[in-house]
């Protein structure tokens, strides 16, 4: 069996009855159930439909999301979160090089390698190094005055913790965004990269190991055993290349917003939805999402 979902951007909602109800009619479905009125439907299939991506296509023209997965255990005890472009709006290198002065430059590189066309390392290791000698305190300011919540996360955090799940932020990103993050969100560990500093001032350089691809299929192994959980067990999201190995693994891996190389090797891809997505997707309706 499996439950087909489909959703949009809770701010402008598109989703309609017609749009649902002619779908669950073409491919033979079960009756259909409004997890959001105008946000989020969802109804059964005993088979997965063969036209899926050409229907899929057809309605991200109407900017709708649409997810077909088995009805089987898709409500998830660990969540595994990407931070930048994900749980956060911003790449935060990107805004510490803009206040250094090589914003352009870095946010190329940090897109290309977000999209696969770089080795993450090395181009993390790059774009480190044109922060040498920007004072330590510029992090704080840019965490106050550029940072924002992606929309629907805390409603997706407390809600899933309101129901028994762990979460853990596992970030390409520094460790002096993810704490910061993850407090404010409420999740229950972080990881991220380390920046070097040398009497107030960032070295360009980065602890090693650097946290990266592996190490986020690492974390999601590490988390579940420790846990006495399976992969099946994990919801993760994130948006680039250096995610990919964590949301193949899981038992649903959300590729949100994310870069188009990214996105072509997800099955489950929200381009519309917000972080509440992820609740729908795992068949809580509003009215059950935590406050």
């Amino acid at each position: 069996m499996f439950i087909a979902t489909l959703l949009t951007n809770p701010p402008r909602p598109t989703l309609d009855r017609t749009k649902v109800e002619s779908l669950r009619n073409a491919w033979g479905g079960g009756d259909a159930v409004w997890l959001d009125p105008g946000i989020a439907a969802e109804f059964p299939l005993e088979i997965m439909p063969l036209n899926l991506w050409d229907v899929w296509a057809g309605l991200q023209g109407l900017s709708v999301d649409l997810i077909v997965q088995p009805a089987a255990g898709r409500r998830k005890h660990l969540l595994l979160a990407d931070m930048d472009s994900t749980m956060i709006q911003q790449e935060c290198i990107d805004e510490l090089a803009d206040v250094a002065g090589f914003g352009p430059r870095v946010a190329t590189i940090t897109a290309r390698a977000m999209n696969g066309e770089l080795d993450f390392e090395d181009a993390l290791r790059e774009r480190v190094a044109l922060l040498r000698d920007l004072p330590v305190s510029v992090i704080d300011d840019v965490i106050a005055t550029r940072i924002t919540l992606m929309p629907g996360g805390p409603a997706l955090l407390a809600t899933m913790k309101a129901n028994g799940a762990h979460a853990a932020l596992v970030s390409g990103g520094f460790t002096d965004f993810t704490a910061r993050i993850a407090a404010t969100l409420g999740f229950d560990e972080h990881r991220a990269n380390t920046l070097l500093a040398e009497n107030g001032l960032l070295t360009g350089q980065v602890a090693h190991p650097i946290l990266g691809k592996q190490a986020k299929v690492q974390a999601l192994h590490d988390i579940t055993t420790r846990l006495n959980l399976t992969p099946q067990d994990v919801l993760a999201v994130g948006d680039g290349a250096n995610d990919l190995g964590m949301l193949a693994l899981a038992g649903t891996g959300v590729a949100l917003h994310a870069k188009p190389a990214v996105a072509a090797q997800c099955t489950v891809r929200v381009n519309h939805g917000d972080l509440t997505a992820l609740l729908y997707l795992q068949g809580y309706s509003r009215p059950e999402f935590a406050a």
